[in-house]
């Protein structure tokens, strides 16, 4: 297709994307046609760039907007519906766009006019967000090298687009690796204890890959197919009974990534090393320094101050849970001497919450169906925010015939925002987990007009069975509050700069805020009564159930927190001590430091040949690189958040609504205008806390901490 045609879709810059029409062969000419305006606009910026607000920071965005679009619908394709054409596509032009935006970062005459705008008396004349804005954009200039001239500037440019093609790489490869591995199991003692709706999945699975002619599998007879998808590989690790089975799919999942043409050990030491040259470029001492330069934290030591503590007061807990654990395993099993494996450990776990707390995954399963789960999360968000969420079906093309479009109003029906849902897994085109990213950012147009912010939610929830609509797992529900929490911010913004708007400019560290602050009402009672109604029948989740379901919350919730503590402490680690290329091979100094931090951080070690940094996606192919901590971080604000709730009643409609529209109008309406601590000081008056977020999970009791402000 001639790259210059109309007809191809990826050069729409109006409306949504055209996701029925977005072919593989699209990419690379739109892409390139996209690229050379882009050049012409950026020499003509250069040549006479004036500092001023139009000129400067709302010309950049005019004319990087229609890039920004077709790649962000390329990259959303790469994620929701990969295949090898698409992959190529998007490699033959990855690097062209990563060197295009580079220009833009290294203008040296678009940078002297943001500096002169921002130290000149046309300042006096923009308001904070625009203010904060222009800071940010000079920050990040600062960041991609504006300062280098000559070969360190050529080097700059060519790490970042080895970055790039390296990222994209690890992503493709844990996909392979996640979809090259299974396990068929043909006999029904390989599948005992397994639950019924695991092996429905599991029977659904073989069916998608069974030969042409051989008998249809059935959950009764099967063959079952376990994979290592989330929706697939949990179920089997919590319930099965044959612990070499366990064993197996464990050891599978922590070397995903690690062999083959699909290892990304090399990648990982490639892409440290490449990171520690760019800090080194820049004037920073380590890469952690370069991407703390715009969060919220400080500096690393704020950061393993809040680790520390959080250790501190996790650890000694965590081994009093795994000495419990242990103890109630050789009971069940009348063997004194058992020592749990690492693949024994959600088995046992999962036997003893069901005991403890009288009630198992599947009896819930049942009351759990997206649809009303739908229901009762939008019937939520009306009630805190007072938004309407209407389906909206058919009005905007979709990527797979799951998919479903929303319209959100506010209080007087007025449309404000928009988002599709992506819920289920889909292991041969779509890449695990669960997130939320833009589709359209909201935008005050030339006319005056607002453009509406819309989002992409995508999770990878159990798909239906038969002709059952889809029974989620508690977790999942609490990942799909989650997931709508981050399109809450994105889309009840009110600020009309695309540049901070909804989650732009909201340092990374805070921004998981409103997300894990909507994960607290699925725990409500109100809540919970609202959105878990049996799907046969109707009936309300049994009080009985409800309130086990809270008792259990902080079940095992210190080693939870030992876990992320890990997590958090060995990407810090990788990005500001280590030093690449000091092991005696490829990833081997990398596998050091993991040993090293899994001694202080965890209470089983990892395997031996345990390569979880290999599928390790959010710090090597995601934004959380020397940032992973984020997530606690920002509990600590959310957990403080979900406490004015808790202080105004819970169980109080009106006190509830006020405090609901001041959420609204403070964390989710301002977006990245102001600091995220002025933000939330707006919201809660007053710092935050790490008080709220010891008591939430259970952990103030073990040890007493005075009350502190990480983030002031």
């Amino acid at each position: 297709m001639s790259s210059s045609t109309p007809d191809n879709p990826l050069l729409q810059i109006e409306g949504l994307p055209r996701f029925d029409a977005i072919r593989s062969e699209h990419v690379e000419p739109a892409v390139r046609t996209l690229l050379a305006r882009l050049k012409e606009d950026l020499a003509a910026l250069e040549r006479d760039v004036q500092p001023t607000w139009e000129e400067t920071v709302g010309r950049v965005s005019t004319m990087t907007e229609p890039l920004g679009l077709a790649w962000g619908a390329v990259n959303h394709l790469m994620s929701v519906l990969n295949s090898s054409a698409l992959r190529q596509a998007h490699a033959a032009v990855e690097g062209d766009v990563v060197e295009a935006m580079m220009a833009i970062g290294q203008s040296v005459p678009l940078y002297r006019a943001y500096k002169a705008l921002r130290d000149g008396p046309a300042c006096q004349g923009l308001d904070g967000a625009q203010r904060r804005i222009l800071e940010a954009a000079i920050r990040d200039m600062e960041l991609s090298g504006v300062g280098l001239t000559g070969e360190a500037r050529e080097r700059f440019q060519a790490l970042e687009r080895e970055l790039a093609e390296l990222s994209t790489r690890f992503t493709n490869n844990v996909l392979d690796a996640t979809k090259a591995w299974s396990m068929t199991l043909t006999r029904p003692e390989e599948v005992e204890g397994l639950p019924p709706s695991a092996l429905a999945a599991a029977a659904q699975a073989a069916k998608a890959v069974s030969a042409e002619g051989a008998p249809e599998p059935t959950a009764e007879r099967g063959p079952w197919r376990i994979t290592l998808e989330a929706p697939s590989y949990v179920p089997f690790l919590e319930h099965s009974k044959r612990s070499e089975l366990r064993e197996r799919l464990y050891r599978a999942f922590v070397t995903r990534a690690s062999e083959g043409e699909a290892d990304n050990g090399p990648l990982i030491e490639r892409i440290l090393g490449l990171r520690a040259e760019k800090a080194k470029l820049l004037g920073h001492g380590s890469f952690a320094e370069v991407s703390l330069a715009a969060k919220m934290a400080p500096d690393v030591p704020a950061v393993e101050k809040l680790l520390g503590e959080l250790r501190e007061v996790a650890r000694p807990r965590a081994r009093d849970e795994h000495r419990e654990l242990t103890d109630y395993a050789r009971k069940k099993t009348g063997t004194a001497s058992l020592e749990l494996a690492l693949w024994d450990v959600p088995f046992w776990a999962e036997r003893m919450r069901e005991e403890r707390y009288a009630y198992t995954d599947e009896e819930l399963r049942p009351y759990f169906a997206l649809p009303r789960v739908l229901e009762g999360l939008f019937d939520t968000a009306q009630r805190l925010f007072g938004i309407r969420v209407r389906p909206a079906d058919g009005e905007a093309p979709v990527w797979d015939r799951d998919v479903r479009f929303f319209r959100v109003a506010d209080e007087s029906g007025q449309d404000i925002a928009a988002f599709y849902l992506d819920p289920f897994s889909r292991p041969a085109t779509k890449r695990g987990g669960a997130w939320m990213n833009s589709a359209l950012d909201r935008k005050r147009l030339p006319d005056g007009k607002l453009r509406l912010p819309v989002a992409y939610l995508v999770c990878n929830a159990t798909p239906p069975v038969g002709n059952r609509p889809a029974l989620l797992t508690f977790r999942e529900v609490e990942t799909l509050f989650h997931e709508f929490g981050h399109g809450l911010q994105h889309m009840l913004t009110r600020v009309d700069y695309p540049e901070a708007a909804g989650i732009n400019n909201v340092e990374w560290d805070a921004v998981e805020l409103p997300s894990q602050f909507m994960e607290n009402w699925c725990f409500h009672e109100g809540t919970l009564a609202g959105l878990a109604r049996h799907w046969e029948t109707g009936e309300t989740l049994p009080k009985r159930l409800q309130d086990r379901l809270r008792e259990g919350r902080n079940y095992r919730a210190a080693s939870m927190t030992l876990r992320q503590v890990y997590f958090a402490t060995v990407d810090l680690d990788l990005h500001h001590r280590y030093r690449p290329g000091e092991g005696a091979g490829a990833g081997e100094g990398v596998l050091a430091v993991q040993k090293r931090v899994a001694t202080e951080n965890t209470v089983l070690p990892p395997l031996p040949e345990d390569r979880f940094l290999n599928s390790f996606s959010h710090i090597f192919a995601g934004g959380y690189a020397a940032g992973y901590y984020s997530y606690k971080w920002a509990e600590v604000l959310s957990a403080d958040a979900f406490s004015a709730f808790e202080e105004a009643g819970l169980d109080a409609p009106d006190a509830v609504a006020r405090t609901g529209r001041r959420f609204r109008d403070t964390v989710l309406a301002l977006g990245g205008s102001r600091h995220p601590l002025e933000v939330f000081s707006a919201f809660r008056g007053r710092e935050p806390s790490t008080q709220p977020l010891l008591k939430q999970t259970g952990l103030l009791e073990t040890q007493e901490l005075e009350t502190v402000a990480p983030m002031a």
